[in-house]
């Protein structure tokens, strides 16, 4: 069994904040795998199903950002899982918007939701980093994670979405490297390798010499 927390604040006046990237993965995912219908439970919401032979607890605590590890260590502690067993999807301005990476222990790097995290569990569980971008000054982070997605970030941020959903089971599983590829599928498509074949270049046409034989030269040459 693996518990898999998404980081936010709750409310309807927070669900599109680049803070809430957490929420919004755990929502797809659970939409797209069929999962069952939230739930209060563990100071959050949650829901549960499977991908593949894993058994996954979905959680989105409800406890605000900086309160998160109260609803994390409540949840990982009455399922009898270990650090081990939990991934936690948050928002990173230091990585590019629709950059992704897999991290395991480590520092919160100023986190609010993963410091309390550390503080409740420790820091031996898995993250998933997704990339919303900086705003350029340290001072303006947090109106910056605390506003909207831009109409901008729509393309990129619904293909993160689902690739992230695609790759869970890869995720579950443990191999971060399926996942991200999975997540590049969406985000940069294959080609397709049918190419349509460039059109021939035309041959220079043959010079035309001119026959200057005279009528008897011709025939004579026939019979050579």
């Amino acid at each position: 069994m693996k518990l898999i927390v998404g980081l936010g604040n709750p409310g309807a006046k927070y669900a599109r904040n680049r803070h809430n990237i957490g929420f919004m993965a755990l929502d797809e995912i659970a939409a797209a795998h069929g999962f069952g219908p939230w739930r209060a439970k563990f100071q959050g919401q949650v829901s549960e199903g499977r991908i593949g032979a894993e058994k996954l607890i979905l959680l989105k605590p409800e406890t605000f950002m900086n309160l998160s590890g109260q609803s994390v260590g409540e949840a990982m502690r009455y399922l009898k899982l270990t650090p081990a067993d939990v991934i936690v999807f948050h928002d990173e301005i230091d990585l590019a918007p629709a950059k992704i990476r897999c991290k395991t222990g480590g520092g919160h790097a100023g986190h609010n939701g993963l410091r309390s995290i550390h503080a409740h569990i420790g820091a031996d569980y898995a993250r998933v980093r997704v990339g919303v971008g900086h705003p350029g000054h340290k001072d303006a982070v947090p109106g910056y994670v605390l506003r909207d997605f831009a109409k901008a970030d729509a393309d990129w941020l619904d293909d993160a979405l689902r690739g992230i959903s695609d790759g869970t089971v890869y995720l579950v599983e443990g191999d971060a490297a399926k996942f991200l590829n999975a997540i590049g599928l969406r985000l940069t498509p294959a080609r397709s390798s049918t190419t349509v074949p460039k059109p021939a270049k035309p041959k220079a046409a043959e010079p035309v010499v001119e026959d200057t034989r005279t009528a008897l030269q011709k025939l004579t040459d026939r019979f050579k």
